[in-house]
């Protein structure tokens, strides 16, 4: 038995042992609900965190003023329409008789409220970036509210997909504490919230009162399960009734058993390599055996060398079995302000090698290498399968796989040289991808809130900038497709594979339709009638 052998088997035993709860047959019209799920809350708090498996849960509680299908196109929710009354203002319209798991009507004071309260939350990811373009709202009866905005902001409904909407009635006080006690967890969602233990299960009741309709499930249970080989056991033992996230690894076994069945589905998250660009790097780079002064990150031909090292077509081939697609750009082609000048690329090691060597590293250097290892299924697979395909210029990236928790707080403090982790672009355009992670830091702006490259071109800043704040589509499509070429050229985070996403079930059990941002949602889940 190997180790990977080994360890899922221990993982498994451990989660069937008897002292854990059995869930078999649960998943039945009236009954509960047992999902298990990789990561789950950061706390109940919805605006804590912008983390997908954070909001996700959450979604379960609260609604968000516009919805999304499963394509991520924007749909009524608690905001049944909208409308730029003028270049630098927004109106929603509310849905009418809309009442909070307390019984309390919702109203647009609600709406402004939640606004208002996202930036005094310190959580360790700052929903902020949902938020920025707002600068107040204004009342204008108990349905309708007016966002204004720090200029024209032709993606604020986009964003708005985002904005969890909590009661006022927690007043600016509420923190962590009491929302996971329960006292703030108040929402307007499908199921109420129960009770939820950190890294275990989060419980919840259905909402008869619901606005959405009745829901199948009276109780529904989101089982954290980080381990891949423990969620399995733990869907094939009937503890629960659905699982996300399977491994590429496992999916052509759950596809021959016949008690099994497995959807799969696209996604929007890409794996993406991010350098830092510091003036010396955080943990000090290698060569030949001592720590380097220089960074060599900051050299564009090292970036070149180690892009051209990597072959991503074996990647999505062998990391995921032919479940990933490779990427040259940090969102799907079909997205808005996506470029079609960014072709794949393909590895070519001899050009690696010399362009190493013409930037002063011709026998490569060392440097340290962190990603997720529970984010998104095959992170620390690809982590170290990155690693091995540098090794072949010299670069000996010493690979790093630790959990999100550890992981995303050191990131924002700026900790790491060189590290891998997902990202979606979970409104379905550039502004919200490019505008974080490839806009230069500016809080006044509030663009480059997720920048941890620290990669800064005033060309691509002014280009983002400006197609944020203009509404002709074809002119902010062409801006923001600039703005990805030239920084995708320089190369200072290089995406890597969409992975697709992989979810397992009962044979015959469950109603479920994929969605694009991988968001596991009990209430479009339904059980299969005989």
């Amino acid at each position: 038995m190997n180790r990977r052998q080994l360890l899922s088997a221990s993982a498994a035993a451990a989660l069937l042992s008897p002292s854990l709860s059995r869930a078999q047959g649960t998943a039945r019209a009236g009954g509960a609900l047992t999902v298990g799920v990789r990561t789950g809350p950061e706390s109940i708090d919805p605006h804590w965190s912008t983390l997908g498996g954070h909001i996700e849960a959450l979604r379960h509680v609260y609604d968000s003023l516009i919805g999304q299908d499963e394509n991520l196109g924007l749909k009524p929710a608690l905001a049944t329409s909208w409308r730029a009354v003028d270049d630098t203002t927004w109106e929603f319209k509310l849905r009418d008789g809309v009442r909070f798991h307390d019984g309390s009507p919702f109203t647009a004071e609600d709406v402004k409220f939640s606004l208002e309260r996202i930036p005094q939350v310190t959580g360790p990811m700052s929903m902020v970036l949902y938020t920025k373009r707002a600068r107040g709202a204004e009342v204008v009866d108990p349905l309708t509210v007016r966002v204004a905005t720090d200029g024209p902001a032709p993606t604020l409904p986009n964003d708005f997909t985002r904005l969890m909407v909590v009661s006022r009635k927690i007043g600016p006080e509420a923190r962590n504490e009491q929302f996971n006690s329960g006292a703030a967890a108040i929402g307007t969602g499908p199921f109420r919230y129960v009770r939820w233990e950190p890294r275990g299960d989060l419980v919840m009741e259905r909402f008869d009162g619901w606005w959405g309709g009745a829901q199948p499930w009276a109780r529904v249970v989101r089982r954290e399960i980080p381990n891949d080989a423990a969620r399995i056991a733990a869907l094939k033992s009937g503890q629960v009734d659905l699982i996300n996230y399977v491994p590429a690894t496992d999916v052509a076994a759950l596809q021959r058993d016949p008690t099994m069945e497995v959807v799969v589905g696209d996604s929007v998250y890409v794996f993406n390599v991010i350098f830092s660009l510091a003036e010396r790097l955080p943990r000090p780079a290698k060569v030949d055996g001592r720590e380097a002064e220089a960074n060599p990150f900051r050299d564009a031909r090292v970036r070149q060398a180690m892009d051209l090292a990597i072959d991503r077509r074996a990647l999505a081939r062998v990391v995921f079995e032919g479940f990933a697609k490779p990427m040259s750009q940090l969102m799907p082609e079909s997205f808005f302000g996506a470029s079609p000048n960014l072709p794949e690329r393909r590895p070519d090691l001899p050009r690696a090698r010399a362009l190493l060597a013409e930037a002063g590293y011709p026998r490569g250097f060392e440097v340290d290498f962190h990603s997720t290892n529970n984010r998104l299924p095959g992170d620390a697979a690809l982590c170290e399968a990155l690693a091995q395909q540098w090794s072949r210029i010299g670069v000996k990236a010493n690979p790093n796989a630790v959990t999100g928790t550890v992981f995303f707080p050191a990131s924002t403090r700026g900790e790491y040289s060189l590290q891998m982790s997902g990202w979606g672009t979970l409104t379905g355009e550039a502004a919200y991808t490019y505008g974080a992670m490839i806009h230069g830091p500016d809080p006044s702006v509030g663009f480059g809130n997720f920048n941890r490259s620290g990669y800064s071109n005033p060309e691509v800043n002014k280009l983002l900038l400006d197609g944020a704040r203009t509404l002709d589509e074809g002119r902010r499509r062409a801006m923001f497709a600039r703005a990805a070429e030239i920084s995708m050229n320089e190369r200072p985070v290089l995406p890597i594979v969409m992975p697709q996403t992989v979810w397992a079930m009962g044979k015959g059990k469950l109603g479920f339709t994929p969605r694009v941002d991988q968001e596991t949602l009990a209430h479009l889940i339904a059980p299969k009638t005989a």
